[in-house]
């Protein structure tokens, strides 16, 4: 027999454990499914400090934190992905990967994105083999050595200042005529002697030896360059990973979810919260806000069809 829940959430970053916090206080049955970590991306971020309340906080322990509240509010928990949406007589089948079907009367879609990458020949086959986007996960490998940071942004400069405590040679290459990270952040990396800047830049090619990384090719201003390292991070945006899911919320042409801050979708009971929507800013409080608002309008239907 399949399990029944008044709302099951797919994704337990910030904005699927706030839907869950938000549904719980409402009295509801509620599901949180999730593939990789509880806590989202930010769990990568050793030091936080634009989350209201905290001056300082790691990521991991805000997610933590997070969880440990759903749960202790009597929410239930699942590792695992979830493939499909289906709709059923008595809501939505949502079917996972490992684990049984579950039903939800109400589903709320916080799939949160995921790390983009270049699109290069040999990217693919080299990712965890050179090719990394957390400092924090796989810094320690490069103690000593040079790695290449491509991005410019918030993140980029985030784990770029991780990585110069650790290793010989920071390279950063910024596709952009400038770096459009905060400027606190840039002021940290910048007076540091083992920084390398590079702006205007284009990564054409990763260089191998035998099948192991040892350098990248790219454009500076038009000048074709090649640089030796033993590592890139990349830290060029992310992308929604929604495509799954596009039968039951519109999609943009980006991939996004096509939804105000109150998370409605085409089906009336299937609900979208934080990064995986259309918005201007992602960040923690606005992922946050939307898993609010996505609970409660779940909440709302739920009370006004008596489910």
């Amino acid at each position: 027999m399949e399990k029944r829940y008044d709302v099951v959430i797919v994704g337990g970053g910030p904005a699927g454990m706030t839907a869950a916090v938000y549904a719980l206080r409402n009295g509801k049955r509620v599901m949180t499914i999730e593939k990789s970590v509880f806590g989202g991306q930010i769990v990568n971020s050793p030091k936080v400090e634009n989350i209201p309340g905290f001056e300082v906080i790691s990521g991991e322990e805000f997610g933590d934190m997070m969880l440990n509240q759903v749960v202790k509010q009597g929410g239930e928990v699942l590792f695992d992905e979830v493939i499909k949406l289906e709709k059923a007589e008595e809501g939505i089948r949502v079917v996972c990967d490992l684990s049984e079907p579950v039903i939800g009367k109400t589903v709320i879609l916080a799939t949160g994105t995921k790390h983009r990458h270049l699109g290069l020949p040999k990217e693919e086959d080299l990712i965890g083999k050179g090719i990394h986007f957390c400092a924090v996960c796989d810094g320690n490998f490069y103690q000593g050595k040079t790695v290449v940071m491509v991005g410019g942004g918030n993140s980029a400069f985030v784990e770029a200042n991780l990585l110069a405590d650790i290793v010989d040679r920071v390279i950063m290459l910024q596709d952009m005529p400038f770096f459009t990270a905060d400027q606190k952040l840039q002021e940290q990396l910048f007076k540091r002697n083992n920084v390398e800047r590079h702006v205007n830049t284009k990564v054409m090619e990763y260089l191998t030896e035998e099948g192991k990384l040892c350098g990248v090719a790219y454009q500076e201003n038009g000048e074709a360059k090649t640089v030796s390292c033993d590592g890139v991070f990349l830290a060029v945006g992310m992308v929604p990973d929604n495509q799954g899911f596009a039968d039951m919320a519109e999609l943009d042409a980006r991939g996004y979810f096509i939804s105000d801050e109150y998370g409605l979708t085409k089906t009336d009971n299937v609900f979208v919260a934080g990064d995986c929507r259309t918005k201007s800013l992602r960040q923690v409080a606005t992922a946050c806000s939307d898993g609010a608002n996505a609970a409660i309008k779940a909440c709302e239907y739920l009370n006004k069809n008596a489910l």
